[in-house]
């Protein structure tokens, strides 16, 4: 990772990458919206940033006119993010389940969501759902998780980024628990929905 972020190089340039990880991907113009630049500064960032890997283009048909060109974070970004040790994580669960069986992964995962429930409700505060939820949202966007907090559509937390992806895509079951520790920490029935499009990960719990 530290040889990745010296390619990264400016802080410019980390700055956009953080933008995009918000988002399905962005014009050049909202990005220097966004980060109150100019538009050819964002725009030789993109370029030299989508040359070393780390972006890609995507044209998005509109209705009227040329389609827009949106930049959007390629798989190489991913590891510019923090991502707790998954390969070590999936192999100790392998061995788990090589030494006590095809159970032993899920029973630690378990483990591992009960502590973190009961960490996470030691640090929420607030008396409804809502209050609690910006709590949990500061939490977990400090972890890494780019975790926003939505009320257009019903009360909804969105993440960008899981620093545990790759052991829920290993070990579907793993949706279950983070639901319900979420639900359990914020006190209200919790739906879950994931969807991975090309490199963008996006994760919506919705609140009910």
């Amino acid at each position: 990772m530290n040889r990745l972020l010296s390619e990264i190089g400016r802080s410019q340039r980390l700055a956009i990458v953080h933008e995009l990880k918000r988002s399905n991907g962005l014009p050049v113009k909202a990005i220097a919206d966004r980060l109150g630049m100019s538009y050819m500064g964002i725009k030789q960032h993109c370029i030299d940033l989508e040359r070393e890997g780390y972006l890609d283009t995507w044209r998005n048909p509109k209705p009227i006119g040329r389609p827009e060109m949106l930049y959007r974070l390629t798989r190489k970004s991913h590891d510019l993010f923090p991502h707790d040790a998954n390969a070590l994580t999936l192999r100790l669960l392998e061995g788990a389940k090589q030494l006590y069986g095809p159970a032993a992964p899920g029973k630690l995962l378990f483990l591992f969501f009960r502590d973190q429930t009961a960490e996470y409700a030691r640090k929420v505060r607030g008396e409804t759902v809502a209050d609690r939820a910006k709590w949990l949202v500061r939490i977990r966007d400090r972890e890494g998780c780019m975790s926003e907090l939505a009320f257009d559509g019903g009360l909804r937390i969105v993440e960008r980024h899981s620093p545990m992806f790759d052991v829920l895509q290993a070990y579907p079951e793993t949706e279950a628990m983070e639901r319900e520790m979420i639900a359990q920490v914020l006190g209200t029935t919790v739906k879950r929905e994931s969807k991975v499009t090309g490199e963008l990960y996006e994760c919506i719990f919705r609140l009910e």
